[in-house]
């Protein structure tokens, strides 16, 4: 991996965002669609919190019980269940000029998937995710090799 490269360099800008008011019924389909992992949260532009796929996983018992009951019970569970409720308000984030490596290692120690990334103010300005970071890794590897 270059040295040099810079979260700016492989972040994703166009984010999809929650809002601490949606409720998970909302998004759950969203998030299998789309195969999202982590979305940040946000109060205007100002990130406020994350939500994961770990956090919803934590907060239903989705897979545990197929019968119609639990499911029944599941899906009230997630009209009345709001991201604000369930989300991560401790948030590790990126700023756009750190070096790749720097944020890498933030993610190994952390054991995480993605940081938002945020100027001095607190807004969202994208995110870097471990499949981020692998696919500028394999593009040199990729490279080099040529």
């Amino acid at each position: 991996m270059d040295d040099k490269s810079r979260v700016e360099d492989i972040m994703t800008r166009s984010v999809i965002v929650l809002s601490e008011e949606d409720n998970l019924c909302d998004i759950t389909a969203g998030l299998d669609r789309y195969r999202f992992h982590h979305l940040p949260v946000v109060d205007g532009t100002k990130l406020v919190g994350m939500l994961s796929q770990r956090d919803m996983l934590r907060s239903t018992v989705a897979g545990v019980d197929a019968s119609a009951v639990a499911r029944n019970r599941e899906v009230r569970y997630l009209e009345q269940t709001f991201v604000r409720d369930v989300m991560s308000t401790e948030v590790l984030t990126a700023r756009k000029d750190e070096l790749v490596s720097t944020v890498a290692e933030r993610i190994l120690r952390a054991r995480v998937g993605a940081l938002p990334v945020v100027d001095d103010a607190g807004t969202l300005l994208g995110i870097v995710t471990e499949n981020d970071i692998v696919r500028l890794v394999a593009g040199h590897k990729l490279l080099d090799s040529v």
